[in-house]
């Protein structure tokens, strides 16, 4: 069972031994590109409480922003023993580039527990909050090339619209 849980500053050495397992590969739906590119690398409890609080502070859709910056729902996915498996983002409405490229989930699992199914659990869930935000068609979208990404959209009734600059769009009515 995976589920999503908001953001907590407690779980700081999970949050930093999570982020550490990406490497080299971004985590999308982290909320992590917040950060100044310099801070991104920092694990120690003090950073990583900070970007804990930054995401709750991010989810408030009274926060204004002075870009383009859109609110956004974040989240950590969890599985049924209440281990960090992954991050997901649900953005509260479509900027030009999300419309284009990002959509309004953002959403990965590290990288040693891939290929369980927690993706696609975390996905359904999200979907179905978006009435929540007034939201009845959602955006996802992922790499053309990405497969896993593409049948964990598809299992979610995702039907392709297009592609786009490399990128499949799909639409999910929840």
């Amino acid at each position: 069972m995976t589920a999503l849980t908001p953001p907590d500053p407690a779980r700081h050495d999970e949050l930093a031994a999570m982020l550490t397992e990406y490497a080299d590969d971004f985590p999308h739906g982290s909320g992590l590109w917040n950060v100044p590119q310099r801070l991104r690398a920092d694990r120690d409890a003090q950073a990583m409480r900070s970007f804990a609080r930054l995401l709750q502070h991010l989810a408030d859709p009274a926060t204004t922003y002075l870009d383009d910056t859109v609110p956004s729902w974040y989240f950590w996915l969890v599985d049924e023993a209440g281990e960090l498996v992954g991050f997901l983002a649900f953005r509260h409405r479509l900027n030009p580039w999300l419309w284009e490229q990002g959509g309004h989930v953002g959403y990965s699992v590290r990288p040693a527990r891939r290929r369980e199914g927690h993706a696609r659990r975390a996905l359904g869930l999200a979907v179905r909050r978006a009435p929540e935000l007034g939201i009845d068609r959602v955006l996802v979208t992922c790499d053309d090339d990405n497969l896993a990404s593409a049948g964990t959209i598809e299992a979610n009734a995702g039907v392709l619209q297009d592609v786009r600059a490399g990128m499949r769009r799909y639409w999910i009515t929840p």
